[in-house]
């Protein structure tokens, strides 16, 4: 009774243990993945020099990373409590198998004595045959002998697959103990990697504390510098806005209509493009490739570990590398280049009544009117060589005179 109670329980196991390793295949992917957010992160800010600056890019950076460091270390523990279930289940596996296998090498071994007493009795096969009563049953015996003959080498070769399979699960075994022993070594360093980390940030805090007037100064002038960036936006938004709005009452040109009452009045194609924008919310790629970071958030945001500092973005700002471009995040018409103290070079790309802005371009690689497609390269991204090095990307998305939250548009 208890073995069959066994038996049923470590069915149960196997479940249970199945799901669990499909548990641990997709904790290590995340795991993967957030990985691969550290060593991003990290090489930002080994390439960002700390200066009064970009105290703050660094902060959010190292914030970013700490972040994604204590998410790791979740995940490792996660990933070890995984394996830990693993291992109960598969020496539960690996007793059931034992027992099974020994259960049929038991019954085997019984079932060899009983034909080999039986057969010494008859002396050997042919005279076990020849011994039987009539001509039927002569050949009932030879057909026994075939069945069990058959079922002889059918015996064998179970026990030798279930000795197979109970020593591939001991392999396993042993893999997912040394699995669980690289984990464990693996969350040591990444607990003494986040100390560190949690140590650089409060130096940068210190830094920043100490130059706070110095700060907050540089915090205010980009402030002013965003304003006018603003007024310039909705300025340009205002003449083309009025400039489509008097093309629609020319009749030699093509129909134009506005979607809203005094907004851009959009040709058919412009329709269709708008719409076409409006349907890839949430899969719109990322206006930059290879290694960055977001760094300002939409909207205003507050430094809980600085007294009166709080940054107010129009948009998105992604700290990259250096040389890396600006690229169009989906088809569109280059409505206006222009440049302002504090972003150099911006680009608008009008998709429809949707506009996209692209701040911090060093060289620029396009010219007003021209056509772009999704991906297209625009321009090469700013690196502050006397701050830092810092290379940072502005972008804004707007609808009509509206500024939308870019990153809910966006592919993360």
């Amino acid at each position: 009774m208890k073995y069959k109670l066994f038996i049923l329980l470590s069915g149960m196991v196997f479940s249970v243990f199945a799901q669990e390793q499909e548990k641990i295949s997709d904790l290590e992917r995340e795991r993967q993945n957030i990985l691969t957010e550290i060593e991003e992160t990290t090489q930002l800010l080994d390439v960002n020099r700390s200066t009064i600056s970009n105290a703050l890019i660094r902060l959010n950076l190292l914030n970013s990373s700490i972040e994604s460091r204590e998410k790791m270390i979740s995940f490792l523990n996660r990933e070890i409590a995984s394996i830990d279930n693993g291992i109960v289940d598969r020496e539960i596996q690996i007793k059931v198998l034992e027992m099974r296998l020994q259960e049929k090498k038991d019954n085997y071994a019984a079932a060899l004595r009983k034909m080999y007493i039986y057969r010494n009795r008859l002396n050997n096969n042919l005279l076990f045959i020849l011994s039987a009563e009539n001509f039927k049953q002569s050949l009932h015996r030879i057909m026994y002998l075939k069945e069990y003959f058959k079922w002889q080498k059918r015996q064998a070769a179970e026990i030798v697959e279930k000795q197979a399979k109970v020593n591939a699960e001991k392999r396993v075994l042993l893999n997912n103990k040394e699995i669980k022993q690289t984990l464990l070594e693996g969350r040591k360093i990444e607990e003494e990697r986040l100390n560190e980390e949690q140590l650089s940030k409060q130096e940068e805090i210190q830094l920043l504390e100490k130059n706070k007037k110095r700060l907050l100064s540089e915090l205010e002038k980009k402030k002013k510098q965003a304003e006018a960036l603003e007024k310039r936006i909705e300025k340009i938004i205002s003449e083309e806005t009025s400039l489509s709005v008097a093309s629609s009452k020319n009749e030699q040109k093509e129909e134009r209509q506005a979607e809203i009452k005094g907004g851009y009045a959009m040709t058919a194609t412009e329709k269709a493009l708008s719409s076409s924008f409006a349907d890839n919310k949430g899969s719109l790629p990322f206006p930059l490739n290879g290694n960055y970071r977001i760094v300002n958030y939409f909207g205003v945001h507050r430094y809980k570990e600085l007294s009166k500092v709080s940054v107010n973005c129009n948009g998105l700002e992604m700290e990259t590398t250096p040389d890396n471009e600006a690229r169009a995040v989906f088809d569109g018409i280059v409505s206006r280049i222009f440049v302002l103290p504090g972003y150099h070079n911006s680009i608008i790309v009008r998709h429809g009544n949707y506009l996209t802005l692209y701040s911090y371009i060093d060289r620029v690689y396009v010219k007003q009117g021209s056509k772009v497609s999704t991906g297209q390269a625009l321009g090469k991204i700013y690196t502050d060589r006397e701050n830092g090095n810092s290379t940072l990307l502005h972008f804004e998305l707007w609808k009509e005179r509206t500024k939308l939250d870019p990153l809910p548009w966006l592919n993360r």
